[in-house]
């Protein structure tokens, strides 16, 4: 019976779980965060693409893309000259390719920037000169 009359040492040996508890939640916490962020960060930095062939056809623009990536991507914004155009959706995994039509009127023997940019914000620009 004396045992349980003297409480001197519970209350450090509370405190040093109390503390254990805590860093267990504290590295829980740290672990699941970088996690998530190196998760998407991988997406992001496998996500790789390339413009393959340009065609100017009769109001509209055909642009060919290879996605060189680890990871699927969805085209989502498609920019001539700055200024935003409407296009079809395209979606491509690893490995593929397709057409992506972007409506556009055309001047003859005009120089266009095209930057296209994907859902995770990836982006590839470049020059194209309209054919004679």
């Amino acid at each position: 019976m004396k045992l349980w009359r003297n409480k001197l040492g519970i209350t450090p040996v509370l405190s040093n779980v109390l503390l254990m508890a805590i860093a267990v939640a504290g590295m829980s916490i740290a672990i699941t965060a970088t996690y998530v962020i190196t998760g998407n960060l991988r997406e992001t930095m496998g996500e790789r693409f390339l413009v393959e062939d340009v065609w100017f056809r009769t109001d509209e623009i055909a642009i060919y893309l290879r996605n060189t990536g680890k990871t699927a991507i969805d085209i989502k914004l498609v920019y001539v000259d700055s200024a935003q155009q409407s296009s079809n959706s395209l979606h491509l995994e690893s490995l593929e390719h397709g057409w992506l039509n972007v409506t556009y009127t055309w001047t003859a023997n005009t120089v266009y920037q095209v930057k296209i940019v994907t859902g995770r914000g990836t982006q590839v620009a470049d020059y194209y000169r309209a054919p004679s």
